[in-house]
């Protein structure tokens, strides 16, 4: 594999800001010190024709101690830093120019704390790239473990060809945070242009698995025979936002299947969910299954600004590693928060960061949290619809009516907010159940019967919304009572309060 980036420390220098020292020894003294950056780059070259150089590298690093950096900047206000990187600019070009054809030399002088008082290291390679002044980046490389929060990585500008992401800095070209493979191992990025998406490799091939989620638009780092032990990258156009991934596409529902004609030539025998008709003549009898059901698809964000006179002023939902909704005290892998200012935020163990819906998490494994984006008619109301990946039912008995809110026995094991956990309110004020907010103590009735459901308002404060079968809003519920109920298909969604409940028949 070759070298894309090498680094070389050049030992004690008196005069770290003296470019002659860096650049070559003076006379015979070449012969009894350690190369110098001049001997560096002479026996790397980046492109030869037998033992011939034919290209020199042209855009170094240069790094010193930290305190020679901080205090040439109180003292000169870095003016011995930059006079350093011009002088060996020209040192360069004066003894590689037949080397350097159309390439510019760029010299950048930093300060890290790996280094004493003294010592020098350069770094130079395939994969180190400096910009000019005003380029500006044409993507950006970002990481993380749990898919909620993303750390920077690198930037990659227009005119770059690689850039080698890993374990650190002295490894490769930028390091990436929280990198979970050890030493053993990089990340090669290939920029063919603005026209060719960055081209995604290991170095050395094999070292871990690499694969782009065409879900989430993001790739899936994974070291080999351990898929837990993972790292998800994402590459975009700098300056944009990251593109939604498109949601996952709903489970198919059963459906009769139509009779075969006789002469199809089909032997497959269709089935029913439905009990066969008795003989006739038989004594027996049968009892219809039960199918009517109403499940927690969701949970809805609320805007908290709207309750400030609760004192509320955080509200979080975390999902356990199953991505269940997590218990009391149970690791959460993956939460999400709005704030009293109406700020989304996502909540790992790796901290809290903004976010927007619509978005896509992975924060465990290959299935998908998705967060979606609020229809206009529901946004003064809402910021934010969360998808359960593991829906909570319960049965429903059809021909008699029930009501849902607060004091509502009947659904109360849906109502999974019912708890002071989830809210946060102002210091010294009492701890309140989350459903205070939002949901009245009696908010709907619901009624199953033929073709779908007869939903009445039981409060004329109550916000109910028609979401269809695929979470798409339909309409806001105005008047309807159990004289004039508002139907509901089956399949259909209903958004009261924080939930999203799917009434299925």
């Amino acid at each position: 594999m070759p070298v894309y980036v090498q680094h070389e420390v050049l030992g004690k220098v008196n005069d770290v800001f003296n470019a002659e020292t860096l650049w070559q020894a003076p006379g015979l003294a070449l012969f009894s010190r350690r190369p110098l950056l001049r001997d560096l780059l002479e026996r790397s070259p980046r492109e030869h024709r037998g033992r011939a150089p034919t290209r020199c590298f042209s855009h170094i690093t240069l790094m010193l101690a930290q305190d020679e950096v901080d205090d040439d900047r109180h003292l000169t206000r870095g003016a011995r830093v930059r006079d350093l990187a011009q002088s060996l600019t020209a040192l360069h070009q004066k003894d590689f120019g037949d080397l350097l054809g159309s390439d510019d030399v760029r010299y950048d002088v930093i300060g890290t704390d790996a280094l004493e008082p003294g010592q020098v290291e350069v770094k130079f390679g395939h994969a180190v790239y400096l910009p000019a002044a005003g380029e500006q980046p044409l993507y950006t490389v970002e990481s993380s473990r749990d898919s909620a929060i993303w750390q920077a990585v690198c930037p990659i500008y227009p005119q770059q060809r690689l850039a080698l992401i890993g374990h650190d800095a002295d490894l490769a070209s930028h390091a990436v945070p929280a990198w979970p493979f050890g030493t053993e191992g990089a990340i090669l990025l290939i920029n063919d242009g603005p026209d060719a998406p960055i081209e995604v490799q290991v170095r050395p091939k094999g070292a871990f698995d690499c694969a782009l989620d065409p879900l989430s638009g993001h790739y899936i780092v994974s070291a080999k025979g351990d898929a837990g032990t993972r790292l998800l990258m994402r590459v975009r156009r700098a300056g944009a936002a990251p593109i939604p991934a498109p949601c996952a596409k709903p489970a198919a529902v059963w459906k009769a299947r139509a009779p075969l004609a006789p002469d199809s030539g089909d032997t497959a025998v269709p089935f029913s969910h439905r009990p066969a008709a008795a003989p006739v003549g038989s004594d027996a009898t049968y009892a219809p299954l039960a199918q009517q059901r109403v499940s927690l698809a969701g949970l809805a964000l609320p805007c908290l600004s709207r309750y400030h006179e609760t004192g509320a002023v955080s509200m979080e939902i975390g999902l356990a590693p199953s991505l269940l909704l997590a218990a009391d005290g149970e690791e959460v892998a993956l939460g999400f928060a709005v704030d009293a200012a109406d700020q989304l935020f996502a909540v790992t163990g790796a901290g809290r960061q903004p976010i927007e819906a619509p978005a896509i998490f992975t924060p465990v494994d290959a299935r998908a949290v998705e967060l979606l984006a609020v229809a206009p008619a529901m946004a003064e109301r809402y910021r934010a619809l969360l998808r359960l990946p593991h829906p909570v039912s319960a049965p429903v008995a059809s021909g008699a009516r029930f009501a849902f809110g607060r004091d509502a026995p009947m659904l109360a094991a849906l109502r999974v907010l019912d708890s002071a956990r989830f809210l946060r309110l102002a210091g010294g004020m009492d701890s309140a159940s989350a459903d205070r907010i939002g949901l009245s103590r009696s908010a709907f009735s619901f009624e199953a019967g033929p073709g779908g459901y007869r939903i009445g308002r039981l409060s004329a404060t109550q916000a109910l919304y028609h979401l269809d079968d695929k979470l798409a809003f339909v309409a806001s519920i105005g008047e309807a009572s159990a004289d004039k109920p508002y139907m509901l298909p089956s399949g259909h969604h209903l958004v009261a309060g924080h939930y999203v409940l799917r009434f299925d028949a």
